[in-house]
């Protein structure tokens, strides 16, 4: 990084809003008092602003270190740059004579690079008649240890998940992608924050025109800060008002990974512990990183489940109502004789019923997420006796609208993915609306109105439904069946990759030695 390119950095901030102070281009001045009483003007009120002042042993020159406390390792500063400076008979001739053992180093010329270096961890040392500053690289802000995922948690595949630092993320897939091809696109974004992106793709197998989708988006972006991925995803995507997600979060390494190799593109967020992958389509988000882990004919009866448990979450209510409402007579009459008993001592019609009971799960299941674990336990807990017992023996819910909450609540939970369980909890009281009004016709209607919908979604410009619509068979050996990973030859269409061909037609070992 020279020092044309740190001018262009912040350039591109000085007339970014009236409401952001412009980034300071005022020239760094010669005298040392002068530069040591501009830092303290720019950064009043900044009690985590260390000055270090000492002589330099090389020629006897006075100088200044200046470092945040809290950004800044202490014990790199004393090591490799205030001892070599104090103690070395080395003269500073430049940046590439520099004689502290540190390894990254950057020459300033005005504040406004002071400012953004300072805030980005580094040290800038100050010597008295020189015109520039010295910036050391010496980040050392808090950060956690790697540790297993809290969210996407997995069987058999690694324990390993995304910390808050970009860096440490970015080395994560180097680790499970070391290819020259492995190209990562970097961006700044928010006034404020300056928020590091990173944009990993290969090279020679990512569609160059979804890059050029996405690089667009990202530079239009005009914040103030981007705090995590979530906000980020809302900007970019496609359909911001549709509730179903259009960016894929993970907090896992091997899963990024394993959709970079499949031609796209990973956004790994500097202070954020996910990273966003796209695009996606909508069968992406009942995929796992344990379907590769396991036999293909597990998998496969696993993603029919999680199919089959989508279907159930947005629909057994619904049915409920309509069934009890207006097509009692499909019921079974020893079944039908159980529900008006069940339903003989409830006041509520059936849609205000489940309406209230749903309500209820969802506090509970709110509720539990948010409190501390014992709590959340013992919140768990009571909710059941509430609902299992209470409510009932009161009157107020019947038994089988407990049965079919219970149902419809296992079934959410199975889905990979929390942003489409949390879009499937969404539209599941929309379509108790409709079978409310019309029944099984609202019902019908309400489905062609989501797969509508679907259809009509792109996640940075490619459909959201395919392979299914568009159709494309090709791809199908990898949605709701997970053939034989031998077999899959060829990268999905959907990524519109550039290399189609990501394993030879070598087939399954075994299967040559018998020929």
């Amino acid at each position: 990084m020279d020092n044309k390119t740190l001018t262009r950095g912040f350039r591109k901030y000085r007339d970014v809003a009236t409401r952001v102070e412009p980034a300071r281009t005022d020239p760094l001045e010669v005298d040392l008092r002068q530069n040591f009483e501009k830092l303290k003007e720019i950064f009043s009120n900044t009690p985590d602003l260390i000055n270090r002042r000492f002589i330099l042993k090389a020629d006897n020159r006075q100088a200044l270190l200046a470092y945040l406390e809290g950004l800044s390792d202490k014990s790199s500063i004393n090591r490799d740059i205030l001892t070599p400076l104090k103690q070395g008979t080395a003269e500073i001739n430049g940046i590439n004579d520099f004689p502290a053992t540190i390894g990254e180093f950057h020459q300033l010329t005005d504040w406004g690079q002071v400012e953004h270096m300072l805030f980005a961890g580094y040290s800038i040392l100050f010597i008295d008649g020189e015109k520039v500053a010295y910036a050391c690289g010496s980040q050392g802000w808090p950060q956690r240890a790697i540790e297993d995922p809290q969210l996407e948690t997995s069987l058999k595949g690694a324990h390993q998940g995304f910390v808050e630092t970009g860096g440490a993320n970015v080395a994560l897939i180097r680790r499970y992608i070391p290819n020259r091809e492995l190209k990562i696109k970097q961006f700044t974004i928010g006034a404020r924050s300056q928020t590091k992106l990173s944009i990993l793709y290969l090279s020679d197998v990512a569609n160059i025109q979804t890059l050029n989708v996405l690089e667009e988006r990202l530079s239009k972006l005009d914040v103030d800060a981007v705090i995590n991925t979530g906000e980020l995803a809302e900007l970019i995507e496609d359909s911001p008002f549709s509730p179903f997600p259009q960016f894929i979060l993970t907090e896992r390494p091997d899963a990024a990974s394993s959709q970079i190799l499949q031609g796209k593109f990973v956004i790994v967020v500097d202070r954020s512990p996910s990273a966003l992958v796209g695009p996606v389509n909508f069968i992406s988000f009942f995929q796992s990183v344990d379907d590769y882990s396991t036999r293909w004919t597990i998998a496969t009866f696993i993603r029919m489940l999680r199919l089959l448990a989508f279907f159930i979450a947005i629909l057994l209510p619904a049915i409920y109502i309509s069934v009890v409402s207006f097509h009692f007579e499909v019921i079974p009459m020893k079944l039908l004789s159980t529900i008006g008993q069940s339903r003989a001592k409830v006041p509520f019609p059936p849609y205000m019923e489940a309406v209230f009971m749903e309500l209820t799960l969802e506090m509970l299941r709110e509720a539990g997420v948010r409190l501390p674990a014992p709590v959340g336990q013992t919140v768990g807990i009571v909710g059941g006796i509430v609902i299992g017992q209470a409510i009932v023996q009161a009157g107020l819910i019947s038994n089988i609208m407990v049965v079919v909450v219970a149902f419809t609540a296992i079934a959410s939970f199975i889905l990979p993915n929390y942003d489409m369980g949390a879009a499937v909890r969404l539209v599941r009281f929309a379509m108790m609306l409709f079978a409310s009004l019309f029944g099984f016709v609202g019902i019908v209607v309400g489905l062609m109105t989501l797969i509508a919908h679907l259809l009509s979604l792109k996640s940075l410009g490619v459909p959201y439904s395919t392979p299914f619509g568009p159709v494309r068979f090709r791809d199908w050996k990898d949605t709701m069946v997970r053939i034989p990973i031998w077999l899959m030859k060829n990268r999905p269409t959907s990524s519109n990759a550039q290399q189609d061909t990501r394993q030879g037609d070598t087939g399954h070992p075994r299967e040559d030695e018998r020929h």
